[in-house]
């Protein structure tokens, strides 16, 4: 296998990578008809209920919704579909991709996919994130806002305006239209205001915590523990970091990686920006919803963009990898 992954690197001209979704793509019944009928996905879904000593797929395929909503539910749920997808796409004759990606909770699938990172610890690491992540900071006092339509210098220069002794900053770099904000609610509020002159519009995000800020470090702190106890591997297929928007292949890299992300800004638009210009020009979303293919469009409209999710969508792929 790792033959082919690294003969899919060297023709730049069809290049493809596959990249994973993070947190806010899951829905209830995500999964349930993979694994009803394809092997390889029941067999991850199978993995990760072992793994944590609950059925996850159990929550994935019948929710309940809030249930599933529940961060440290949300990160393994998310985690084990995607794997689920990939696996079946290996398992069915898809390409291997020349590089792969992960939007924030995503890293740690295209870590699994790349064989640096075992499924077991991953979704045992995650759940234990999405826990920190929520204890970090008390309900309702954090919150998150998608700023659209406006320049990411100014956005950072009235975040800082807006602190006044709290947090609010970038949080996630996503295409040239979109930053999403983050820190305490009175900061996000007041840059709010104070961009209300700048931007086209803003989106207040149905987040349970205000991620990848500093607010998010006391989390960053206790995750140190489980990424120390993880056994990582150099990967088969070069993955790119969203924390530094570069490929990272060394062991020790992506473990500090996958740290440093938590209270720092996803730095989608560059690592996307990177992969095209290495010749990407096929990106494949792999796993729950189509947040990524959307924000591809709006980073690069010739790019070709698919997402696979179920059987209808995974048949649909085909067709089109293979027209």
């Amino acid at each position: 296998m790792v033959e082919n992954e690294k003969s899919a690197t060297g023709n730049r001209q069809s290049a493809m990578a596959y990249l994973f979704p993070g947190q806010g793509s899951q829905y209830a019944g995500m999964g349930k008809d993979l694994a009803e009928n394809f092997a390889a996905a029941r067999q991850v879904f199978e993995e990760a209920d072992e793994a944590l000593s609950f059925s996850i797929s159990k929550l994935c395929f019948e929710g309940p919704e809030e249930e599933l909503q529940l961060t440290e539910n949300t990160q393994p749920a998310i985690l084990s579909v995607s794997v689920a997808v990939y696996r079946l796409m290996r398992a069915e004759g898809f390409q291997a991709p020349a590089f792969v990606a992960g939007h924030s909770l995503g890293e740690y699938a295209a870590l699994v996919s790349a064989g640096a990172i075992s499924l077991a610890d991953a979704v045992r690491t995650v759940r234990a994130r999405g826990r920190y992540m929520q204890e970090s900071v008390p309900v309702g006092t954090g919150t998150m806002a998608a700023v659209i339509g406006a320049d990411r210098l100014e956005i950072e220069k009235l975040c800082a305006q807006a602190s006044e002794n709290l947090v609010c900053s970038v949080a996630n770099i996503n295409s040239p239209n979109q930053i999403v904000i983050a820190g305490n609610v009175e900061a996000v509020d007041r840059a709010v205001e104070l961009l209300k002159g700048v931007a086209k519009r803003f989106i207040k995000l149905n987040v349970s915590a205000p991620f990848h800020c500093a607010l998010m470090k006391p989390a960053q702190d206790r995750l140190a523990f489980e990424l120390g106890q993880l056994s990582f591997s150099e990967p088969a297929i070069p993955v790119v970091t969203n924390v530094d928007a570069r490929v990272a292949t060394e062991p020790a890299d992506l473990r500090d990686s996958l740290l440093r992300q938590v209270s720092s800004p996803v730095r989608w638009l560059e690592s996307m920006e990177l992969l095209l210009r290495q010749g990407v020009s096929t990106f494949v979303e792999v796993g729950p919803g189509k947040v990524l293919s959307g924000l591809m469009r709006q980073i690069n409209r010739d790019a070709s963009c698919l997402n696979i999710e179920d059987a209808a969508s995974l048949e649909a792929a085909r067709a089109k990898l293979n027209a």
